[in-house]
């Protein structure tokens, strides 16, 4: 995936919170467009601590994104 397609879901106002799939099965949630920066190989994600200010970030390779969906459907196949 590209670095541009990440950002489309970044930059949607009013932000629609999403879901990052990576390799390995582990998952983000992503409820703040300032939780994300894109950069031209990896991710920056902010993680932990409340919506605004997070406790640590983690750097995530794009070539271990699998891929990524509303976190409203992600909700809603979890509970089907």
């Amino acid at each position: 995936m590209r670095p541009e397609d990440i950002s489309e879901f970044t930059r949607k106002q009013p932000l629609e919170p999403y879901r990052i799939h990576i390799t390995g099965g582990k998952f983000y949630d992503i409820r703040h467009s300032d939780q994300v920066i894109v950069l031209r190989s990896r991710l920056v994600i902010g993680v932990g601590g409340d919506d605004s200010i997070p406790e640590h970030v983690e750097h995530i390779a794009l070539i271990h994104l699998v891929r990524i969906e509303e976190l409203q459907s992600a909700v809603r196949n979890a509970n089907t």
